[in-house]
């Protein structure tokens, strides 16, 4: 978060991708229907791509909020 406490486009982006992923993992528990393999093809490089690509932004957003907490007790 900025100072302001607006979100950076990083964390924007971040969040966007955990909600895509969270969306899907929730058709996944629902209802047994992968999203992403149904649109990309089952275990195909695209559906691989997404998937470490949501899970990057997890790593990244996870990163952002103890950095955030960090600084906000150093106030």
């Amino acid at each position: 978060m900025c100072e302001c406490g607006c979100i950076s486009i990083l964390g924007a982006i971040c969040y966007v991708l955990m909600l895509i992923g969270s969306l899907n993992w929730g058709l996944v528990g629902a209802f047994g229907f992968d999203l992403v393999a149904w649109l990309f093809g089952e275990g195909s490089f695209l559906a691989q791509i997404v998937y470490i690509v949501v899970g990057i932004a997890a790593l990244v957003s996870l990163v952002l909020v103890i950095i955030h907490y960090i600084k906000k007790s150093r106030i």
